[in-house]
């Protein structure tokens, strides 16, 4: 069991290094090229930060287990608002910033109903993929309408990763970028093996493991970004990171069990999975949007999420499937 919980270990911690040298990477060598700021953020920054459950996702469906991708996808965006909005809450509570109310937070909201369409028939198919990345591809378009429109009017945590992406020289970039892909595929790779073989010795489900363990992994950069983010005085960017990783998580990572390996889900997936997900949003949504609403997530609703979160794990493991 040791060996397997190190491989995991391991397999996070090098997940999140590699990630991050691709996208440094891969935007320094855009950029060096002259491809513009606002493409580089729309597709390098912005998706390049998904790239570990992206890449978990791809290798859980490809070994044979796309039911891990799916409760990674599932159990991310869950974790990312119970756990990890709800801690930096509690450290500092979060505004919400006024991209976030006009665009980002009613896209989450359709994207979350968008999936929730997709596992209705208790099918995840290649149509499902499909309509999955139209919603994705028609978020980009307008974002990029919206930036034409109003050039200094980026989303803040989009634009915050650009403004923290290093200079680098075209084969410094292209090197890291070349790393950083090597070691996301190699991690990917030892962290859903670890995983399966732990879900085997615990008698737990794969789904299991994906919507608790490996959730909680590929969640722990957005945790570090948003409390990182409220104590140097930006707390506003917390909330719009999360949201954006939770519209990625939907529309990018859910997409890839889909069109790699179809798979038919039980009804615990979308009656105890899918209904968490959509109460953790609306309750995101009531925050920002309630009548007589201080716009911010205040400790006290910090504490309400990290609890829900606990609840949901805690039923997770006692009654999983």
């Amino acid at each position: 069991m040791w060996l397997y919980i190190l491989a995991l270990v391991l397999g996070f911690t090098s997940l999140v290094w590699s990630s991050d040298r691709f996208v440094s990477g891969a935007a320094s060598t855009a950029r060096n090229f002259g491809v513009s700021t606002l493409i580089i953020g729309l597709t390098v920054v912005s998706i390049g930060t998904s790239a570990p459950e992206i890449l978990v996702s791809l290798t859980a469906t490809l070994e044979g287990t796309p039911i891990m991708a799916i409760g990674n996808a599932i159990g991310s965006n869950i974790a990312n608002i119970g756990l990890v909005l709800g801690i930096t809450a509690i450290v500092t509570p979060l505004p919400f910033a006024e991209s976030v109310l006009k665009q980002e937070l009613p896209w989450l909201i359709g994207a979350t109903l968008l999936a929730l369409v997709a596992l209705a028939n208790l099918y995840l198919g290649r149509l499902d993929g499909l309509m999955l990345l139209s919603g994705l591809a028609l978020i980009m378009y307008r974002l990029a309408e919206a930036q034409k429109i109003s050039p200094d009017n980026f989303t803040e945590s989009i634009q915050s990763e650009l403004d923290e992406l290093p200079e680098m020289s075209t084969l410094s970039g292209v090197t890291s970028m070349i790393t950083g892909l090597l070691i996301l595929l190699a991690s990917a790779q030892l962290l859903v093996w670890s995983a399966t073989e732990i879900a085997v010795l615990l008698g737990v489900s794969n789904l299991v493991i994906g919507l608790s363990i490996v959730a909680i992994g590929t969640s722990l950069p957005e945790l570090a970004a948003t409390v990182s983010a409220a104590l140097k005085g930006h707390p506003d960017i917390a909330i719009g990171t999360v949201v954006g990783s939770n519209i990625l998580n939907i529309l990018a990572v859910l997409a890839v069990p889909a069109l790699v390996h179809p798979i038919v889900i039980s009804e615990v997936v979308l009656w105890r999975d899918g209904s968490m997900l959509l109460a953790l949003t609306m309750l995101l949504v009531l925050f920002a949007y309630g009548i007589n609403s201080r716009r911010l997530i205040t400790r006290f609703e910090g504490a309400i999420l990290v609890l829900s979160w606990s609840g949901y794990n805690f039923i997770l493991y006692h009654y999983g499937g």
